[in-house]
C-alpha cells in the first residue's frame, strides 16, 4: 500500500479547510498536504486504540462507543465528549428515519389494498345492479 491510498482525500481535507476560513482566503498545496497527513496520522492512531480494545473484548467491529472511548482514553476529552454529542443525534436521527420509512411501508402498503377493497365493493355494486336490472 503506497502512501497516497492510506491518506484521506487531498479534495476532502481542502474542502473542510476552506469551510472554516474566510471567502477569500487561499490555501498552499503544502498546508493542504501538511492536514492531510495530520488528520489521517490523528484517525488511525484514535481508530487503533478503539481496534485495541475490540480486540480485547473478542469483537471485529468498532463502533461510535469505541472511537468515543479511545478518545477519552487518548486524553482528548473535548474530542470525545462532541463525539457523544454527535454519536447521540445521528442514533436518534436514524430511529427517527427508521420510524418513517416504517410509516410509509405502511401507507404505500394501504394504498395497494384500498383500490383492491374498493374494486371488489364496486364489483359487488356492479352485480347488485346488474340482477336488479334483469329481474325488472
Amino acid at each position: 500500500m503506497t502512501d497516497e491510498d492510506r491518506l484521506l482525500p487531498i479534495a476532502n481535507v481542502g474542502r473542510l479547510m476552506k469551510q472554516l476560513l474566510p471567502a477569500n482566503a487561499k490555501i498552499s498545496k503544502e498546508a493542504k498536504l501538511t492536514m492531510q497527513e495530520c488528520a489521517t496520522e490523528f484517525i488511525s492512531f484514535v481508530t487503533c486504540e478503539a481496534s485495541d480494545k475490540c480486540h480485547k473484548e473478542n469483537r471485529k467491529t468498532v463502533n461510535g462507543d469505541d472511537i468515543c472511548w479511545a478518545l477519552s482514553t487518548l486524553g482528548l476529552d473535548n474530542y470525545a465528549d462532541a463525539m457523544g454529542r454527535y454519536l447521540h443525534n445521528y442514533r436518534e436521527a436514524e430511529r427517527e428515519r427508521a420510524e418513517q420509512s416504517r410509516v410509509n411501508e405502511d401507507i404505500r402498503r394501504d394504498e395497494e389494498e384500498e383500490p383492491n377493497s374498493r374494486s371488489e365493493l364496486q364489483n359487488q355494486q356492479i352485480e347488485g345492479s346488474s340482477s336488479h336490472t334483469q329481474a325488472a
